[in-house]
């Protein structure tokens, strides 16, 4: 039995991970999916005080709360800046962290830091003129979901806080890469705003050359929602890194 710790990126909650979640779960997995602070349904939680701090705060909890060692640490999309600094804080409870399709930062960037102009711009001004500090969601078929799951997803999704966006993240890379490390990239659509983090497993220098020692890839030919689109293959990825 393996510990699993499950984290969604923006605008979705616990809920998006429940074909993983019941299919770990049935090959006797501990498993805990997290929703973070003014998601899904902790949305009522949302407010301009959320930060990118709290929801790290929210992962780190749940593994204390729950006396958890030795975690399959998932983090998606924008969540890689949360596994990251989970890693970095308490990477003695982990025994793999896993980046599926996620943010992969360098020290001191925001999650917006590797996004284009006009992203960051059309997204802050959003968060500005919403009364929470928050900015809303796309339509699911970027993520590259049709039919019954976009509509599912499209259901779900709430506006995500804004003031995760910017906030930057110091962390030490030595901590961090000595958490043995999976990246999972989605490709089939690939997602503009996972570009750069795709380009960075490529770069031997990436985090002055301690990504790569440790490190593994895998491609998955579905969207940015591989745990919707592809959860018997991101579930078998999941069991990999457990053994």
């Amino acid at each position: 039995m393996a510990n699993f710790v499950l984290v969604h990126g923006a605008w979705h909650g616990s809920w998006c991970w429940q074909r993983v979640t019941a299919a770990l779960t049935a090959q006797g997995h501990r498993v805990h999916a997290v929703t973070l602070t003014g998601l899904g349904e902790r949305a009522h939680l949302l407010s301009p005080a959320v930060t990118l701090e709290t929801h790290i705060q929210d992962v780190l909890a749940v593994m204390a709360c729950e006396e958890l060692s030795d975690v399959v640490l998932a983090v998606h999309s924008y969540a890689g800046m949360i596994g990251t600094a989970v890693a970095d804080r308490a990477g003695a409870r982990l025994k793999h962290l896993v980046y599926v399709d996620a943010v992969l930062p360098k020290p001191g960037e925001s999650w917006s830091s590797t996004q284009s102009s006009a992203t960051r711009q059309q997204r802050i001004a959003a968060a500005a003129a919403s009364p929470d500090y928050s900015f809303g969601a796309p339509d699911p078929s970027v993520f590259g979901l049709h039919d019954a799951d976009q509509a599912w997803v499209r259901r779900r999704q709430t506006p995500h806080p804004g003031h995760t966006y910017q906030m930057p993240l110091n962390f030490d890379v030595q901590r961090v890469a000595a958490v043995a490390r999976t990246y999972v990239s989605c490709t089939e659509p690939a997602l503009a705003t996972i570009a750069p983090s795709r380009l960075r497993l490529k770069e031997p220098g990436f985090w002055g050359g301690a990504w790569a020692p440790g490190a593994t890839l895998h491609e998955l030919k579905t969207g940015h929602d591989p745990m919707i689109s592809d959860p018997v293959a991101l579930t078998r990825i999941l069991q990999d890194c457990a053994v």
